[in-house]
């Protein structure tokens, strides 16, 4: 099977499994703003353009590899089906086999809402399953107020949000977003996140 090769019959959603443990809440809900708006009138043309990628894994399941805020976002909205295209096909591996080559591929993120790396057996075994992590939301609300570019790096708003975790106070995001927000746009021009991708601070001249 090619990569990136589409499956053109619905997979329901119920049945998508993650790759990470968390999603940021916030950032589902304003996928879901968008549904709600697109989806009177181009629905169909909208899951169309959007499908979700996965790897075929142990009993044909499909574990989905990026996109699960969208996947959780119409699960939420009461879409029952979408369209997948399937990056690799890993059916035959025995389940140990196949995780090894997800995570050597950088294919999941198996890090709970507090950056803490988890062992695959305790991801959620449905995108309902997924846990609210604010500060994956306040890494996405950062990059489109300009505070990093966007990335190939896999899970890259998840490295910001882990730089982010050990600097702002989590009940500030949690209460008080827009401080949260203002602190992490100081935060993304300082040296410290030169490591990070998508970092657009200011280069100093020796």
């Amino acid at each position: 099977m090619s990569d990136r090769e589409p499956i053109l019959k619905p997979v329901a959603i119920a049945d998508l499994r993650p790759t990470q443990m968390t999603v940021g809440i916030r950032e589902v809900k304003e996928k879901r703003k968008r549904w709600r708006d697109e989806s009177k009138e181009k629905g169909a043309e909208f899951l169309g353009k959007h499908m979700i990628p996965v790897v075929l894994g142990p009993k044909d399941r499909h574990y989905v590899i990026d996109h699960h805020h969208l996947a959780r976002a119409l699960h939420e909205e009461g879409v029952e089906e979408v369209l997948v295209t399937v990056v690799k096909n890993l059916r035959t591996l025995e389940p140990d086999s196949f995780w090894f080559v997800l995570d050597n591929q950088s294919w999941m993120h198996s890090y709970d809402d507090e950056g803490r790396l988890r062992p695959y057996k305790d991801l959620p075994k449905t995108v309902a399953g997924l846990i609210d992590d604010p500060f994956r939301s306040l890494a996405g609300e950062l990059r489109r107020a300009g505070g990093y570019a966007k990335d190939t790096t896999p899970f890259s708003e998840f490295l910001w949000a882990d730089f982010l975790r050990r600097r702002v106070k989590r009940k500030t995001v949690e209460t008080h977003f827009e401080a949260a927000l203002e602190q992490a746009l100081e935060l993304s021009k300082n040296e410290e996140a030169s490591y990070l991708p998508g970092w657009c601070g200011p280069v100093l001249e020796d």
